[in-house]
């Protein structure tokens, strides 16, 4: 029996990991969940009753040096845990273990969908010190590509593979009655590689929201307060349900990569807008290989309009989009099973 450590920092990682860390622990595997809580993380664990560490971090002050000192308290306190337990692997999409898996000779694996050039400062503080970089072939390690374990996927289809994932109609109607609507969904654009990067205004979303209610109801779903004008748009859900509102949506429109991602494999077209557009190769190849989400930086707002307009006048639109889902779920594997089989062979070396 092996001893294995996951550190989660984030509720998608969470659902990156509940399956494999289920399994290993039906293989009869040690596995210790630490969490440093953030947004919804902590209720994730406990509605689906995964123990778990938390991590006592100081609260996140944005910017540079808060961010810093932020990280510097949570390596610490892994490294306290770590010396604790002495797992023999240490696994998650943190830098922080890495840092502490060098230290400690433990070693340590990143899995990560995001193009090293994309992420760079993470790159250099933490995949210099990860053991292996287990991420979809095409994704770029740049300076790590030595480190760099691929595979035929996508990381969220760990769980949101059909094995993993079935969309359930009456989750749905706890939360939408419509049978056509709209998804809106803005991240609050503060982390680290958040710096810079340009999402959307006030009005540009009052005109999407003007253009799609001739063709169904709008909700949003924010990471930041809404302003009172859009308070009648929100859409207040439990976590563990979004997906399954998610996919029975008639299209996504945000600035969320991560959820630009879960629409595509779901089936759902989604409108992307970000600073990030052409630069993460897991959209790109979504978009221009499978046709199921299309990104427009900011200020082609004109463009992104008429995109959205295009895509309501399609006929059969869900017909057509679950032949582009099928299409990419063939050529992709179960990403669970693909983590649970290397995780458990790399120590058999």
């Amino acid at each position: 029996m092996n001893k294995y450590l996951y550190l989660i920092s984030h509720p998608a990682h969470y659902h990156m990991f509940k399956f494999s860390i289920q399994q290993l622990r039906e293989n009869g595997h040690d596995v210790i969940v630490v969490i440093r809580p953030k947004d919804v993380l902590e209720q994730l664990c406990i509605n689906d009753g995964i123990d778990y560490i938390r991590i006592k971090s100081r609260p996140k002050k944005y910017g540079i040096v808060g961010l810093a000192l932020a990280l510097i308290n949570k390596d610490f306190e892994l490294l306290r845990i770590v010396k604790e337990v002495r797992p023999n692997l240490l696994l998650g999409s943190d830098g922080s273990l890495a840092r502490v898996g060098f230290v400690l000779n433990i070693p340590s694996f990143e899995f990560s969908e995001d193009d090293a050039k994309a992420i760079k400062l993470y790159a250099f503080t933490s995949y210099t010190f990860f053991t292996q970089i287990i991420s979809p072939k095409v994704v770029d390690a740049w300076l790590w590509r030595k480190k760099k374990i691929a595979y035929d996927g996508y990381q969220k289809l760990a769980y949101l593979h059909p094995n993993h994932f079935t969309p359930n109609y009456d989750i749905k109607n706890k939360y939408v009655n419509e049978d056509t609507y709209f998804i809106l969904r803005f991240s609050a654009l503060n982390a680290y590689h958040d710096i810079g990067i340009k999402g959307f205004d006030s009005n540009l979303i009052l005109e999407i929201i003007s253009v799609l209610s001739g063709f169904g109801r709008v909700y949003i779903s924010s990471e930041n307060e809404l302003s009172e004008n859009l308070m009648p748009y929100a859409l207040k859900i439990n976590p563990l349900d979004i997906h399954h509102v998610l996919a029975f949506s008639s299209m996504l429109v945000g600035d969320s990569q991560s959820m630009s991602v879960e629409s595509s494999l779901l089936g759902v077209p989604s409108i992307r807008y970000s600073s990030f557009v052409g630069k993460l190769s897991v959209l790109e190849e979504l978009e221009h290989v499978y046709g199921l989400t299309f990104g427009f930086l900011p200020g082609e707002d004109r463009k992104m309009i008429e995109k959205i307009n295009e895509l309501m006048l399609i006929k059969d639109i869900k017909k057509v989009f679950d032949a582009r889902k099928s299409k990419m779920l063939a050529q992709k594997i179960d990403v669970t099973e693909f983590y649970v089989s290397y995780i458990e062979n790399y120590l058999k070396k």
